[in-house]
């Protein structure tokens, strides 16, 4: 009777150790779907205030595959209140991003701390952890295969990804990945309390350069009544970037060398 259950136990156990490698290489699967060197899009952000209020900022945003990893730069480009703001972001392989940016009120580059990633990036309902979210690393959070669900006519993965170091501002991440286009269509975001706290919802579809791809991100703050929405107009993949783009020096001075 003990060999069965250490048997049983044994087998429970390499079938957790498989769904947990399987949940991994689903996440993975999406966040690398796309295969491109560079990336540089023009979108709107569109802030929704709670009394119903509707502002509208314009920004670029070029991304570049590194020999660390991917760095991404964003230009806000209007209204005048924020044009000129620039913020870099740098995958660091096995820990947080590297960040930066630069406010023309301040006028100079100021590093994000990694206790930062929790910050609003810019008066958004984005938090700058938010921003670097689509690169994040799978392999910072334990991932969990929780169900099979339908969103939207289409049939997704339910997998819960756990943060392995405790300092990261979400206790938990709950993500609806397409089977069929390994898109992601929703993310439920979870504090610290484990409370739902923000729902990202991505939309849109949309083929450029045969590339499956969303349009439209929306992330809502719950309790506040907030919601601020990307909407991509322009999306070109492997247009030429220079490197000095990815530098503290293009943010403060907005000028390639």
């Amino acid at each position: 009777m003990k060999n069965r259950i250490l048997f049983y136990t044994l087998l429970a156990g390499a079938a957790l150790a498989l769904h947990a490698q399987d949940a991994e290489a689903i996440v993975r699967s999406s966040r690398d779907r796309i295969k491109a060197d560079t990336v540089s899009t023009r979108s709107r952000m569109v802030l929704q205030a709670k009394a119903g209020s509707v502002t509208e900022r314009q920004i670029d945003q070029y991304s570049k595959d590194g020999p660390k990893g991917k760095r991404a730069v964003i230009v806000f480009q209007k209204p005048e209140t924020v044009a000129g703001t620039r913020f870099l972001t740098m995958e660091n392989p096995g820990g947080a991003d590297d960040r930066w940016i630069f406010l023309p009120g301040v006028g100079k580059v100021r590093r994000i701390a990694a206790s930062e990633g929790s910050g609003s990036f810019v008066g958004t309902d984005f938090s700058f952890d938010d921003i670097s979210s689509a690169s994040r690393n799978a392999a910072l959070d334990t991932h969990t295969l929780l169900r099979e669900d339908n969103l939207e006519g289409s049939d997704c993965y339910v997998i819960q990804s756990t943060p392995k170091d405790s300092s990261y501002q979400y206790s938990k991440m709950i993500q609806w990945i397409a089977k069929d286009t390994k898109i992601t269509m929703k993310i439920e975001l979870y504090d610290k309390k484990n409370t739902l706290i923000k729902v990202a919802e991505m939309s849109a579809l949309k083929e450029v350069q045969g590339r499956l791809i969303t349009t439209a991100t929306k992330m809502t703050t719950l309790a506040a009544g907030t919601s601020t929405t990307i909407y991509m107009d322009i999306i070109e993949y492997d247009k030429n970037i220079p490197e000095s783009v990815f530098t503290t020096a293009f943010l403060e001075t907005g000028r390639t060398r």
